[in-house]
C-alpha cells in the first residue's frame, strides 16, 4: 500500500496559524522513509503508514511546512511532547478503537487488531445481526433438539410427572445460573468471535482455556454423534423401517441388529454431513433457518394436539395382555380369538402364544391361559384425569415388561421365550440415568456468544437473547412434562420406540394433524443440529490451535485457503465416529453431558472468581449477577456430572486435568489477564499476611536461600554450578532468591540490568531452580550486597541462608578488594542474623545428572552452631545424586574430654534426631607449635606486609600517571567482588599537583621509604595470636584431609571473621589452610538460632 498523508485543503485563514506563538513541527518518519507526520493536535485525522499503523496529521500544517525544519510543537501538549510516541493521544487512541474490527476467534490476537496483516485485509461488512436473530433464535435451535422428540416422553412415564419436573428444573436452572455468568463475563468487555472458549481463556488462563476448550470441543463433537443417531434412529423406526440392513436372527437378537443398523447408517450419514461441511459452510447456514422452522412446527403441533385431545382424543388403542403391554407390530387383531365366517378361530396373538396348540392345551404360555385380552386407549385426552397416574415414578430394570398398575391380571409367570411379545424395558432406568441422558435437551446456551463477532450490540444482543432463549425452552419443556402426563397412558409413555401403538414415535401420536408432522419435522432438525455441530467443532479446535497453547495441535490450526478448518474437521469425524460406533444414544448423552457440565461449571467459576476478586477490569455491563449465584451454578454443574455418571464425570475430570497439566508443564506463555493469575496473588496476600503473625517454628525451619552469584563481562553467570548447588539443597521446596549486583548507576544501567536478570532466569530454567531473581544496580557492589541481603523477600517469606561464592584467585590479586567484599558479606550475614553457606571448589560439584552410587558426605562438627551441619546433608540426601551417599559425622575432642562417653551421647543425640549416620570423635593431641606453622604464618604476615607496600608504589605511580589521563575516565570494574576503594585508600578521580621544590623532595624521600620497607620484612616477626590461629588451621587440616580426602563432600564450621578488620587478610589465608587439600568443601555458619530439634 503506498504511504499517503491525509491534508486538508487549504483555506484563506491558513496564514493565521502560521504565525501562532510557540508552534513548532515535528518530524516522526522513519528512518527509511514513510510518511511525514504533521504536529499531533486535537483534531488529527487518521493516515496510515503503509504498515496498518494508524497515525495522525493536523489539519494546521502541510507537508511544505513540515519540511521547512521549523519548530512547530503542538502547544496544547506541549509538556507532554517527548513522550508523545509511546504515550498516544487520546484522539488517536479512540480513532483506533473506533476502527476495532472482531476477529476470528483464536486466529489472532484481540491486541492485535492493527496488524500488517489486518491492514491488508478487506474491509468486512459491520456487524447487523439483532437480538432475535443473531442470539434468541439460534440458541433456540441449539437447545431444542433430538431428547425433546425421542426421549422426553419416555422419561415423564418412567420418572413420574414429579420427577420429571424435577429434572427440568435441575437442568434448566443449571443453565440459567451459567447463563447470567456467562452474560457478565460476555459483556465485560468487547468479545471478539469465538464466545465460550474465549470467555473461558481469558479469564481463567491458558491452562483452564485449554482444558475447558477442549471439553466443550469433545461435547460439540460428541453431540454431533448424538442428533447423527437420533435421525438414524426416526428413520429407521418411524420412517423407513424396511430399510435396514442387518434383521434378527432371533426373538432376542433384535438389540444387536438394531446396534449394527444405527452403526452402518450413522456412519454413511456422518460421511455425507462431512462432506457437505467440507464443501461449503454457507449451505449449512442457508438451511439453519429451514431447521429452525421444522422445530417450531414440531412443538406446535404437540400443543395443538395436547389442546385436540381435550374433546376429540386421538385412536390409538393400547392392547394388554392382564396388565401387561403387548408389541402390537407382531399382530393385528387384539383378541385371542376372532369370528371368520360365523367360526371362532384363533388370531395370531394366540398362534404366537400357543403354537400348534389350541387356547386349552398345557402347551400355551401360562400367563396367556390365565388373563384377558383388553385394549385401552393409549391416548386418554387431558380431561380424562390420567395425570393422576403419571404423577409417580415407575422405574424399571432392563428386560422387565411394561405394565399398567391397578389393571386386571392373573399374577402367575410366562415362558421367557415369550418376552419378545410384550413391550419391556431396554435398559435400566433411575433418577441418575434420566438426569443423563435428558441434559443434552437444555445444551446450547453457547450459541449466542459463539456468534458475538456479528451482532450489532453483543453486550446487549448475549444477556438478552440468551437468558430469553433458556426462559422460552425451560417453559416448553415444563409444559411438555405436564401436557404428555395429562394426555397420553403411562404403558405408552415408558414405551420409548412406541411398539404398543403400531411402532409411531409417542410424542407423534398426540400432535396434530398427524404423527407425521413431528417424524419429518424432528428428523430434519435433528440432521440440521448435527450439521451445526459438525460445523462448530472444527472451527473451536482451529481456534484452540491457532492460539497456541497445546503445541501438539497446531497442525489443526491449518485449513483451505479460505480458513476452513480442513484437519480439524477431519479429526472432528474420527471423534464423532467414536460416538456413532457406540450405536445408543442414551449411551452418548452422558458422555457429552459431561463435557458440557464441565464447560459450565467453569464459565460458572471465571464468573465467581472474577467478581470475589473485584480486579479493576471486571466492569460487566449485565449487572444481575452474584457470585453466590455464580457457586450455585458451579455446584449444581459438579452435582449434576456426578448424579448422572459418576464414572464418565471422573474420566471428563481427568482428561480435564490431564490436558491442564500439559499446558502447565509446557509452559503456555500468554499473558491474557485471567482471574486465576488474579486468585494467585490474592492467595499468595493471605499466605504472607498469615506468615507475618510470627517466625517459623524449629520443626518448619528450611533453608530458604539467597543465592548471591557473579556475572562475567558479557553478563553470563560465572559459576552456574552455584546454582546447581541450591537446586540439590531445596529440591524443589521453600524459597530461593538468585541475586546479583550490577555495579553502575541505575538510570544509565536499566537496560544491563534487565539483560542480567533474563540471563540469571535462562540459568535458573536450565538447572530447574524453583525460584526468583533479583538484580540490584548499585555504586559500590559491597553496597548492592548489603541492600540484596537486607530487602529480597516479602514480609514472612524472606530467606534464612546466603550462598556465597569463593572469591577465587584472591592471593594472586593486588587489589584487596576482591576478598574485602567477600569478608564484608560475612559480616553483614552474622549482622542479620542469616546463615551462611560458602561451597569451596564449586566447579568440582556435581552436576544434577550425575548420580554417586557410593561414597560419603562428611561432617565435621567442630562448634555447635544451631544444627546447620546435621540438617544439611538430610536435605541433600533427599536430592538423587546424594542419595546412595552416606553420612558421618566427626567431632573433635580435646585432651580432658571423655572421647567414649562423648561418641554415646553424639549417637544418641543422632537417635533422637531421626538421623542416620556414623559417628566418628577424633581425639586432638596437645602437641607444641610446629616450625611449618610458625613459618607458614611468617609467610602469610611478610605477604601482607608486602602487597600493602606495592599497593603504596601503586598509588603512587598512578598518582604520576594521573597527569596524562583524560581527567573524565571511567574505570569499570570486573568482578562482583570488587569496589571501589575504600575511603581511606581511595585514589581520586582527579589530581591536581602544582609542583614545588618541597614537594619535589617529599616525593624522594618517600621512593626511598619504599626500598627501606621492603628491607624490614626480612626482619619482622609473626603476632603470637596469628601463631595460635595458624596452629589450630594446620592442625584441623591435617585430620580432616586424614579421614575425609576421599568424601564426596566435606562440611565443616565456618569460623568468623575477625572483629579488627585489620586482620581480614590473615582471616582469608587461615580459611585457606583449613580447606587445603580437599576437593570439595561446604563452609557452613550459622544464622544464631537452632534449626533441628528432637521433638515430634
Amino acid at each position: 500500500m503506498p504511504h499517503f498523508t491525509v491534508v486538508p485543503v487549504e483555506d484563506k485563514h491558513r496564514t493565521d496559524y502560521d504565525n501562532l506563538e510557540g508552534l513548532s513541527w515535528v518530524d516522526y518518519s522513519e528512518p527509511g522513509g514513510g510518511a511525514q507526520l504533521h504536529p499531533r493536535d486535537a483534531y488529527d485525522t487518521v493516515s496510515s503508514d503503509g504498515h496498518g499503523n494508524h497515525k495522525e496529521s493536523s489539519p494546521f500544517l502541510n507537508n511544505s511546512e513540515a519540511g521547512k525544519g521549523g519548530d512547530y510543537y503542538d502547544k496544547n501538549l506541549a509538556l507532554f511532547e517527548e513522550e508523545l510516541d509511546i504515550r498516544p493521544k487520546v484522539s488517536s487512541l479512540l480513532g483506533k478503537l473506533v476502527s476495532y474490527t472482531n476477529l476470528t476467534q483464536g486466529a489472532k490476537e484481540h491486541e492485535e487488531a492493527e496488524s500488517a496483516e489486518g491492514s491488508r485485509r478487506k474491509v468486512s461488512k459491520s456487524p447487523s445481526m439483532g437480538t432475535l436473530m443473531g442470539v434468541y433464535l439460534p440458541c433456540m435451535q441449539n437447545i431444542f433438539g433430538v431428547i425433546l422428540f425421542l426421549r422426553l416422553t419416555w422419561m415423564v412415564g418412567t420418572a413420574g410427572v414429579l420427577q420429571s419436573f424435577l429434572i427440568v428444573l435441575i437442568c434448566c436452572c443449571c443453565t440459567m445460573l451459567t447463563a447470567i455468568s456467562m452474560s457478565a463475563i460476555a459483556t465485560n468487555g468487547v468479545v471478539p468471535a469465538g464466545g465460550s472458549y474465549f470467555m473461558i481463556s481469558r479469564s481463567l488462563g491458558p491452562e483452564f482455556g485449554g482444558a475447558v476448550g477442549l471439553c466443550f470441543y469433545l461435547g460439540t463433537t460428541f453431540a454431533g454423534a448424538m442428533y447423527i443417531l437420533g435421525a438414524i434412529e426416526i428413520l429407521l423406526t418411524y420412517i423407513a423401517p424396511q430399510a435396514a440392513i442387518f434383521h434378527p436372527t432371533g426373538a432376542h437378537d433384535t438389540s444387536n441388529a438394531t446396534l449394527n443398523n444405527m452403526r452402518v447408517y450413522g456412519t454413511l450419514f456422518l460421511t455425507f454431513m462431512a462432506v457437505v461441511v467440507f464443501v461449503g459452510v454457507k449451505y449449512v447456514n442457508k438451511f439453519a433457518s429451514l431447521f429452525l422452522a421444522c422445530v417450531i412446527i414440531s412443538i406446535l403441533s404437540i400443543y395443538a394436539g395436547a389442546i385436540k385431545s381435550i374433546f376429540d382424543p386421538p385412536a390409538f388403542p393400547v392392547c394388554m395382555l392382564g396388565n401387561r403391554t403387548l408389541s402390537r407390530d407382531q399382530f393385528d387383531v387384539c383378541a385371542k380369538t376372532t369370528v371368520v365366517d360365523n367360526v371362532t378361530v384363533a388370531t395370531k396373538l394366540t398362534e404366537l402364544f400357543c403354537p400348534h396348540y389350541n387356547i386349552t392345551s398345557e402347551h400355551c404360555d401360562e400367563y396367556f391361559r390365565f388373563n384377558n385380552v383388553t385394549e385401552i386407549a393409549g391416548i386418554p385426552g387431558a380431561a380424562s384425569g390420567i395425570l393422576k397416574d403419571n404423577i409417580w415414578s415407575n422405574y424399571l430394570e432392563k428386560g422387565e415388561i411394561l405394565e399398567k398398575a391397578n389393571h386386571l391380571s392373573v399374577d402367575v409367570s410366562g415362558h421367557k421365550s415369550n418376552l419378545h411379545l410384550y413391550v419391556y424395558a431396554d435398559i435400566a432406568t433411575s433418577f441418575t440415568v434420566l438426569v443423563g441422558i435428558f441434559f443434552p435437551s437444555v445444551t446450547g446456551i453457547m450459541a449466542g456468544s459463539n456468534r458475538s463477532g456479528d451482532l450489532k450490540d453483543a453486550q446487549k444482543s448475549i444477556p438478552i437473547g440468551t437468558i430469553l432463549a433458556i426462559a422460552t425452552t425451560s417453559l416448553v419443556y415444563f409444559s411438555c412434562v405436564v401436557l404428555f402426563g395429562a394426555c397420553i397412558e403411562g404403558v405408552v409413555l415408558r414405551d420409548k420406540y412406541g411398539d404398543g401403538v403400531n411402532k409411531n414415535l409417542v410424542v407423534g401420536t398426540l400432535s396434530w394433524p398427524s404423527p407425521w408432522v413431528i417424524v419429518i419435522g424432528s428428523f430434519f432438525s435433528t440432521c440440521g443440529a448435527g450439521l451445526q455441530s459438525l460445523t462448530g467443532a472444527p472451527r473451536l479446535l482451529q481456534a484452540i490451535a491457532k492460539d497456541n497453547i497445546i503445541p501438539f495441535l497446531w497442525v489443526f490450526g491449518h485449513g483451505k485457503t479460505n480458513g476452513e478448518p480442513t484437519w480439524a474437521l477431519l479429526l472432528t469425524a474420527v471423534i464423532a465416529e467414536l460416538g456413532i460406533l457406540i450405536a445408543s444414544l442414551d449411551m452418548v448423552a452422558p458422555i457429552l453431558s459431561m463435557f458440557f457440565l464441565m464447560c459450565y461449571l467453569f464459565v460458572n467459576l471465571a464468573c465467581a472468581v472474577q467478581t470475589l476478586l473485584r480486579t479493576p477490569n471486571w466492569r460487566p455491563r449485565f449487572k444481575y449477577y452474584h457470585w453466590a449465584l455464580s457457586f450455585l451454578g458451579m455446584s449444581i454443574c459438579l452435582a449434576l456430572m456426578f448424579i448422572s455418571s459418576w464414572y464418565y464425570a471422573l474420566v471428563a475430570m481427568l482428561i480435564a486435568g490431564m490436558i491442564y497439566k500439559y499446558i502447565e508443564y509446557q509452559g503456555a506463555e500468554k499473558e491474557w489477564g485471567d482471574g486465576i493469575r488474579g486468585l494467585s496473588l490474592s492467595a499468595a496476600r493471605y499466605a504472607l499476611l498469615r506468615l507475618e503473625e510470627g517466625p517459623p517454628h524449629t520443626k518448619n525451619w528450611r533453608p530458604q536461600l539467597l543465592v548471591l552469584l557473579k556475572l562475567d563481562e558479557d553478563l553470563h553467570v560465572k559459576y552456574p554450578r552455584l546454582l546447581t548447588f541450591a537446586s540439590q539443597l531445596k529440591a524443589g521446596k521453600g524459597l530461593t532468591i538468585v541475586g546479583t549486583v550490577i555495579q553502575g548507576n541505575f538510570l544509565e544501567s536499566y537496560g544491563e540490568a534487565q539483560a542480567a536478570e533474563q540471563a540469571i532466569k535462562n540459568m535458573i530454567e536450565i538447572e530447574k531452580v524453583k525460584g526468583f531473581c533479583q538484580v540490584v544496580v548499585a555504586n559500590k557492589v559491597r553496597d548492592g550486597i548489603s541492600h540484596l541481603i537486607q530487602s529480597c523477600g516479602l514480609g514472612g517469606m524472606k530467606h534464612n541462608t546466603v550462598v556465597l561464592g569463593w572469591p577465587y584467585g584472591w592471593r594472586q590479586s593486588e587489589d584487596p578488594r576482591a576478598w574485602k567484599t567477600f569478608i564484608d558479606t560475612v559480616r553483614c550475614t552474622t549482622a542479620a542474623h542469616l546463615a551462611l553457606l560458602v561451597p569451596k571448589n564449586v566447579s568440582f560439584y556435581p552436576s544434577n545428572h550425575e548420580r554417586y552410587l557410593e561414597g560419603n558426605i562428611d561432617v565435621w562438627w567442630i562448634v555447635h552452631d544451631g544444627g546447620m551441619l546435621m540438617l544439611l546433608p538430610f536435605l541433600l540426601k533427599q536430592h538423587k545424586v546424594w542419595r546412595k551417599c552416606k553420612m558421618r559425622i566427626f567431632t573433635v575432642a580435646q585432651m580432658d574430654d571423655n572421647s567414649i562417653q562423648m561418641k554415646k551421647d553424639l549417637a544418641t543425640f543422632l537417635y533422637h534426631l531421626r538421623i542416620e549416620a556414623e559417628v566418628e570423635v577424633v581425639e586432638m593431641q596437645n602437641s607444641d607449635i610446629s616450625a611449618y606453622t610458625y613459618e607458614r604464618t611468617l609467610m602469610m604476615e611478610q605477604r601482607s606486609q608486602m602487597l600493602r607496600q606495592m599497593r603504596l608504589t601503586k598509588t603512587e605511580r598512578e598518582r604520576e600517571a594521573q597527569l596524562i589521563k583524560d581527567r573524565h575516565s571511567i574505570i569499570r570494574l570486573e568482578s562482583l567482588y570488587s569496589d571501589e576503594e575504600d575511603e581511606g585508600e581511595a585514589v581520586p578521580e582527579k589530581i591536581q599537583m602544582t609542583w614545588t621544590k618541597d614537594k619535589y623532595d617529599n616525593e624522594k624521600r618517600s621512593r626511598n621509604s619504599a626500598v627501606e620497607n621492603f628491607r624490614e620484612l626480612i626482619s619482622i616477626k609473626p603476632n603470637q595470636s596469628n601463631v595460635r590461629r595458624m596452629h589450630t588451621a594446620v592442625k584441623l587440616n591435617e585430620v580432616i584431609v586424614n579421614r575425609s580426602h576421599e568424601a564426596r563432600l566435606v562440611l565443616l564450621n565456618m569460623p568468623g571473621p575477625p572483629k579488627n578488620i585489620d586482620g581480614d587478610e590473615n582471616y582469608m589465608e587461615f580459611l585457606e589452610v583449613l580447606t587445603e587439600g580437599l576437593e570439595r568443601v561446604l563452609l557452613v555458619r550459622g544464622g544464631g538460632r537452632e534449626v533441628i530439634t528432637i521433638y515430634s
